[in-house]
């Protein structure tokens, strides 16, 4: 019979003392006389507290003797649960993080570490290349950790107390390189880039523009999201990136965002609305359409592909599109609206480094991604109908997060102080 990974440890007889004894994450711990009520109690009280840490391997760990390494081992436990594993969860960015810490001070007792272990970490990070925002975004997770220790009663207060004293690194204060805030992405742009990509996501990137709809929000729609018993439509995402905080989100369609997606509700209602296998099925069959090679030549429709000499199935499409596989489509597209002057014909293969190198400084500043579209939406939206309607559709709880997407209107200062300058 397997061994039950969830079973709780025995409550078990020590032959040598007589006392009942039970083991919890490497540890025996003596609860008594074996047999009496004592024990029994103090049994119940150890394991009560033990899976209230989450069976965490630094559990009955001294403070003093709590190394770093164990500390980021019981964290990380913690946190694939908490977060998830997601290419883009916290657990990612903690991951790394934590690797990092290891190497420096994994073997020094996390009661020790201070306010200059914690800036030695930042310092290797902002040597690493990485922005000063992404720094400080970095070193707060650091103090997380060593917060959540402390609330788990392995640190002493006084340690996330002292990190949380260090102030983040300021803009022109630190070596830390500077990144251009996101921006809204101009209309020119998005409509010279409609024309180079499939239907699908060209369908996409309108809706968002109409709802502003975060990238993640658009990818999950499915039709039993969608409460069309208004003139308005209401769409309810299943999962969104604040109901961890209890907050709803709902994202209003309008009657041009519904007949976009007119066309994509015919389907199983579990089923996503935007999916790359009907965009690759109609990619094959425009393909095919224009064909001019006979069919008893060459490649069939249903023919199995070959690669390098061996029959092997391609990977087929998925039923949804990931966030990362709706920005290639857009960068793709970018690459074919706005191609280099002079490299953009030629193999990647036979250009010089230096080649290469100016060929994706041209790409990278001729790109943009889809969450620059919310900022395009809730500008357009701040302009025409002021700042609370953008803070209502962008589904944001506060109007300062409101301003970061919604740049406000030069025109009407240039027009004021054409009036009064």
């Amino acid at each position: 019979m397997p061994k039950l990974s969830n079973s709780l440890p025995k409550y078990r007889k020590h032959r040598g003392s007589g006392q009942a004894v039970v083991t919890l994450s490497g540890r025996d711990y003596y609860l008594g006389p074996h047999g009496t009520k004592t024990s029994k109690l103090e049994y119940d009280r150890l394991i009560a507290e033990w899976l209230s840490s989450g069976r965490s391997p630094a559990f009955g760990t001294s403070q003093d003797d709590l190394s770093i390494a164990e500390l980021l081992a019981a964290y990380l436990r913690y946190a694939k649960d908490y977060y998830g594993t997601g290419p883009k969860s916290e657990y990612f960015h903690m991951r790394r993080l934590a690797q990092l810490i290891a190497r420096l001070f994994g073997r020094t007792s996390a009661a020790e570490f201070g306010p200059l272990r914690f800036k030695a970490v930042r310092d290797e990070l902002v040597s690493g290349g990485i922005s000063r925002t992404y720094a400080n975004s970095s070193m707060r997770r650091v103090a997380r950790i060593f917060k959540w220790g402390a609330a788990e009663g392995i640190l002493p207060p006084s340690v996330p107390q002292s990190l949380a004293m260090v102030p983040g690194l300021r803009k022109g204060r630190s070596e830390a390189r500077e990144t251009a805030p996101v921006g809204p992405v101009s209309p020119e742009v998005v409509e010279a880039t409609l024309a180079e990509l499939p239907e699908t996501i060209a369908d996409m990137v309108q809706l968002q523009l109409l709802t502003a709809a975060r990238p993640k929000e658009l990818c999950d729609l499915r039709p039993c999201d969608l409460d069309r018993s208004g003139e308005v439509w209401v769409y309810r995402p299943a999962s969104h990136k604040t109901e961890h905080h209890g907050r709803d989100r709902t994202v209003l369609i309008g009657p041009q965002g519904q007949g976009i997606l007119l066309k994509y509700l015919a389907r199983d209602p579990e089923t996503c609305c935007f999916r790359p296998c009907d965009s690759e099925a109609k990619r094959l069959a425009a393909a095919h359409a224009s064909r001019v090679t006979p069919l008893s030549c060459g490649n069939r429709p249903g023919s199995k592909a070959k690669r390098r000499g061996k029959r092997k199935l391609l990977k087929q499409p998925g039923e949804r599109y990931s966030t990362d596989a709706y920005r290639r489509a857009i960068h793709r597209a970018c690459d074919r609206a706005f191609p280099h002057p002079e490299f953009s014909q030629n193999p990647t293969n036979q250009l010089t480094t230096d080649e290469l190198a100016e060929l994706k400084e041209w790409q990278a500043a001729h790109r943009w991604s889809p969450n620059r579209l919310r900022h395009t939406a809730a500008t357009e939206i701040r302009r025409e109908f002021g700042l609370e309607a953008a803070q209502v559709i962008l589904g944001h709880s506060a109007a300062d997060v409101t301003q970061i997407y919604a740049e406000r209107d030069l025109a009407k200062g240039l027009d004021v102080a054409r009036k009064i300058g």
